[in-house]
């Protein structure tokens, strides 16, 4: 088994790592396997270390601030693919992940190569009463989704995105239709059209839009909402985690307000309901 880090939020939000070792070592100290940066000081030097165990994966906590698996402090546990580990409240955000050890890597969303026989050609851009009116072709053109800690590929457009099984990129929202928008490809541009539901373009209501590069789509105002990164790629925004003290000897939450945190947590929404998410 192979051991996918994904980075969720923090210094190296969107970026991806690979490890095989037994023993994967995470805090400040260069000497760590997963390093964060020297002033990001909420991570104690030597603060957690995932140590393989046959088949088995456990999480061990050595830190001052303590460390959380979805959203609950532990001082060790045993992951399981798709866990979401805090490294102290408030601090740097993962999803660990098991692949087979042959399985092709994913990477960051932001390096996603776009394929060589999927290059976008410049066409004559098309005006939208025509698409309205015969609906958008099939065409072959390249488009990368991240939702959750999923990276999907497509290789053919229109794409829908929604919570019904007839979508192509399942969506698993409260707040998302069945069949809630669509993404297309003419004329050289991504177009999104809202479908069942109501779309967002930077804040503003529409119908159907062009997506241009660090556009923020939502797909409605309690969320999902995603940024186009260009080329194709459309990475989910995760929201902003609130300020916590960044004293090293901070000591992790005691008493009613650990309860509190712990029933908050309980309270959200797991984050693969909650994917450059995107």
């Amino acid at each position: 088994m192979k051991v996918q880090i994904i980075h969720i939020d923090g210094p190296y939000k969107g970026e991806i790592q690979e490890f095989t070792e037994d023993k994967i070592t995470i805090g400040r100290h260069p000497s760590c396997a997963i390093v964060f940066p020297p002033d990001l000081r909420v991570v104690s030097r030597q603060h957690a270390c995932i140590i393989r165990e046959g088949n088995r994966f456990k999480l061990v906590d050595y830190s001052t601030n303590g460390t959380l698996v979805n959203g609950k402090f532990i001082k060790e546990t045993y992951l399981r693919s798709g866990d979401v580990i805090t490294f102290a409240e408030g601090g740097p955000k993962v999803s660990f992940l098991l692949l087979p050890a042959d399985e092709i890597p994913l990477h960051s969303i932001e390096d996603h190569p776009v394929q060589p026989d999927l290059q976008l050609k410049e066409e004559p851009r098309p005006d939208f009463e025509a698409l309205h009116r015969s609906g958008p072709a099939r065409v072959k053109a390249p488009l990368v989704i991240q939702f959750g800690t999923k990276i999907k590929d497509f290789n053919e457009l229109p794409v829908r995105l929604g919570r019904s099984p007839e979508c192509e990129m399942l969506i698993d929202h409260p707040a998302v239709a069945g069949i809630h928008a669509e993404i297309s490809f003419s004329g050289g541009e991504y177009f999104i059209k809202a479908l069942e539901g109501t779309i967002y373009l930077n804040d503003t209501p529409v119908k159907e839009s062009i997506l241009k590069i660090d556009d923020i789509l939502a797909l409605s105002p309690q969320g999902p909402r995603f940024r186009f990164l260009g080329h194709g790629r459309l990475a989910e925004i995760l929201e902003e985690e609130e300020d916590v003290p960044s004293q090293e000897d901070t000591p992790p939450p005691q008493g009613s307000f650990l309860e509190k945190l712990e029933k908050k947590a309980e309270n959200k929404l797991p984050f693969w309901k909650k994917l450059f998410k995107k």
